[in-house]
């Protein structure tokens, strides 16, 4: 695309990230790694694009995200590719290609693309952490799993964060259930939007999952899938349930929540800020797929997992005023005003001393080199002058929190800031 007078932008529903806010995604995913390990998952890297069977097989050809949203295209070698819309499959298809170990845990941050209405928190390339867990079918596997997402939501600093859940069968009780709601929905037809009314009946599970207020009214008198579970099912629930309770994780019963990909089976689950707009409520959404190996070639394989949109997961935290994630800025800004050589030797040595270090280019005057010192956050000055340089010291100047300008050894530069950085933790600790 370009602008009115031809230079070159970003696709439409697609954006860029710059400095500083990049740091927040940097800080996000870190903080979601780190919870995924403690929980015994491991990074999963997959494909942006793959075979385009793979989605109409696994997600569904009557979903939305196939049916409508999913970028196609056939590669110069005739081949039939999409970008990937989501998440699971890709890590499925990846299971069943190389057959890990079981029990298989696997974390992701990758890229979604989805041909959708751009708007605040929903592009056509969307950003996703999620996790994947194969290889059991133990209820206590979904507290587990659920407990990640919701404690993730929690490290961020989220407060206006519910959870909903519900239970949607197997293979066993839900055709029978969907033979119910779609008897029930003939009856309603004529309610139905434009788009479920004259076709609810290849998959009435859509009906529920739809968001225009026709479907949603007639919705809200269905018959719900947790009256008519099997034993099995209702007993998988029963624990789910039992578990959440144990650990002090609430939730909301959400008898019609079915979500909008047709792998799911037994606990389906999303997590939705109150803070956000009605159309971007879901900050992180999944469920259990105990039927997506096999129909990927695989052998029977129960799964769960979820996806956490970034874009959508940060509008939260704006909303609520929380995460706000700044930079870390360099321990320290070295001003040189003898040609430039001091600043690059010395900033090379505190880097590899493992400092965070930043310097000035274009031979800038005093004043200007300051004054970019004070913009990067640096806690402190080094200063080196004719004088400094013919002395072997540096003048150490603080920028943050007081202190007197004094010279510094040359030698000693590395310990200095060690010790300063020590100080000003103990500092933080004693004051929080």
């Amino acid at each position: 695309m370009t602008d009115e007078q031809g230079a070159l932008r970003a696709p439409k529903g697609t954006k860029d990230t710059l400095w500083p806010e990049s740091a927040r995604w940097e800080a996000l995913v870190a903080r979601f790694a780190g919870r995924a390990h403690r929980f015994g998952f491991g990074l999963v890297v997959n494909p942006t694009f793959e075979e385009v069977r793979l989605f109409r097989r696994g997600v569904g050809e009557t979903t939305e995200v196939v049916s409508k949203e999913m970028y196609e295209f056939t590669d110069r070698g005739g081949r039939d590719l999409a970008l990937r819309p989501e998440g699971t499959a890709p890590v499925v298809r990846a299971f069943v290609e190389h057959r890990p170990p079981l029990p298989w845990k696997a974390w992701y941050a990758a890229p979604s693309f989805r041909y959708e209405r751009a708007q605040a928190g929903r592009y056509r390339q969307h950003h996703q952490v999620g996790v994947e867990a194969l290889g059991t079918e133990d209820p206590d596997l979904d507290v587990e799993v659920v407990a990640l997402a919701a404690g993730f939501l929690e490290d961020l600093g989220l407060r206006a964060v519910r959870l909903l859940l519900n239970c949607i069968g197997d293979g066993v009780c839900r055709p029978a259930y969907v033979e119910l709601l779609r008897s029930y929905l003939a009856t309603r037809r004529a309610e139905l939007c434009d788009e479920h009314g004259p076709r609810f009946e290849a998959n009435p599970l859509r009906v529920l999952d739809c968001k225009t207020a026709a479907c949603r009214a007639v919705a809200a008198e269905a018959p719900t899938i947790v009256d008519h579970l099997c034993g099995p099912c209702a007993a998988h629930h029963a624990r789910v349930l039992e578990g959440l309770d144990a650990l002090g994780i609430a939730y909301e019963s959400t008898p019609h929540l079915v979500r909008g990909l047709d792998y799911y089976t037994r606990t389906t689950f999303e997590f939705v800020s109150d803070e956000l707009e009605a159309a971007q409520v879901t900050v992180c959404g999944g469920g259990r797929y105990d039927g997506l190996v096999e129909q990927l070639g695989g052998p029977p394989t129960p799964g769960i997992g979820f996806g956490a949109g970034i874009e959508r997961v940060l509008l939260a935290c704006d909303a609520e005023g929380v995460f706000p994630a700044a930079p870390t800025p360099p321990a320290a800004f070295v001003v040189d005003l003898v040609g430039g050589r001091a600043a690059r030797d010395l900033v090379a040595e505190l880097r590899r001393a493992g400092l965070a270090a930043e310097r000035a280019y274009d031979g800038r005057s005093l004043k200007a080199q300051l004054k970019l010192a004070d913009r990067s956050g640096a806690a402190v000055a080094l200063i080196v002058g004719a004088d400094e340089a013919a002395a072997g010291v540096v003048t150490l100047r603080p920028l943050r929190g007081g202190g007197e300008q004094r010279p510094v050894p040359r030698g000693a530069v590395v310990e200095e800031l060690r010790a300063a950085a020590a100080a000003r933790v103990d500092e933080e600790r004693g004051t929080s």
